[in-house]
């Protein structure tokens, strides 16, 4: 977190967004707020005890609030107790979305690569579906996450997994010739399509939770649907509508994690493969970041609870290859 020190003592303060907020009873009745706070270098867990709305103020998950207090270690994590709370006012002249993790790359650059690469397809079919997807979404998709709470959940995240496994998809391609490129590329690139209407989104780029569709249907039956639409729209025939649709609907990999069905063909696991591969090296590099060196970081969730050790071997703050 980027606080500016204020004594030598642990206390601090600066801008910083609520990532998350729950007001509970202390075991002596008192009312707290319990909080994550978050800014673009990272997050920390915040206290505000003896919480009343008419002394600090009342709050909501996304707003950027201004915080004084004292960072001081609980269960060996850093965590703040906040003594003053403020809300932002046009005099601090701050931007929330200067306080969020963003990608690597900007929205404009991923999104002009990967539709640069659609373009140049020499399948006609998989050419028109997938850059008029694109080009029908480039709003949204220039600044998306990719996930609610998981991996590449950083404004511009979609953009960035997306682009990180046509990356891998092209050199995957290269050691097995006999794939065909373009459909892997076009699942690739329309996998998490529906993520654009899965999650609510501030504009800050931060997920906010999850839309009534997005409960009910998730991504993968709502990316099928888009494909469908699209291919009736442009005259797509069936076998290419289905392959697509085939592949945004398995690539999840196991109806345990949500697949619809099993990945059928070789293009259609080997992006199952690379998906599972890009989001889970995402979350391992997360969350050794934030560990010591040659130290295990608390259970991931993602990762089966299980504990990462940070080797400390490699600068795992060298940004990610995708130009």
């Amino acid at each position: 977190m980027n606080f500016t020190p204020i004594d030598n003592k642990g206390l601090v303060d600066g801008f910083c967004i609520i990532k998350s907020l729950d007001q509970k009873t202390s075991s002596k009745g008192d009312s707290y707020l319990d909080m994550m706070l978050g800014d673009s270098d990272g997050e920390i867990n915040a206290k505000l005890w003896r919480y009343s709305p008419e002394l600090h103020g009342a709050y909501t998950v996304n707003e950027l609030v201004k915080i004084r207090g004292l960072i001081s270690q609980y269960n060996g994590a850093d965590q703040l107790k906040i003594e003053r709370i403020r809300h932002i006012t046009p005099e601090d002249n701050v931007d929330a979305a200067d306080f969020v993790k963003t990608a690597d790359y900007s929205g404009e650059e991923m999104f002009g690569e990967l539709l640069s690469i659609a373009d140049s397809f020499s399948d006609s079919q998989l050419k028109s579906i997938v850059t008029a997807i694109l080009k029908d979404n480039r709003l949204k998709l220039l600044y998306w996450p990719a996930a609610f709470k998981l991996h590449h959940a950083v404004r511009g995240g979609l953009l960035l997994h997306t682009l990180s496994i046509v990356r891998l998809a092209q050199n995957v391609c290269k050691v097995y010739p006999f794939v065909d490129s373009e459909l892997l590329i076009s699942g690739a690139i329309l996998h998490d399509i529906a993520k654009l209407t899965e999650f609510e989104v501030a504009d800050t780029g931060i997920a906010t939770g999850y839309s009534t569709e997005g409960n009910l249907l998730g991504h993968l039956a709502m990316g099928a649907m888009v494909i469908d639409k699209y291919a009736e729209k442009l005259g797509i025939d069936k076998k290419t509508a289905m392959l697509l649709e085939h592949m945004v609907l398995s690539h999840h990999g196991e109806p345990e994690f949500g697949a619809a069905v099993r990945p059928m063909f070789i293009e259609a696991e080997l992006l199952s493969e690379l998906d599972l591969m890009d989001s889970r090296v995402y979350e391992m590099r997360e969350s050794v970041t934030n560990t010591k060196a040659e130290d295990f970081s608390g259970r991931i969730w993602a990762m089966d609870n299980r504990k990462l050790y940070n080797h400390n071997r490699s600068d795992l703050n060298k940004k990610t290859e995708l130009f």
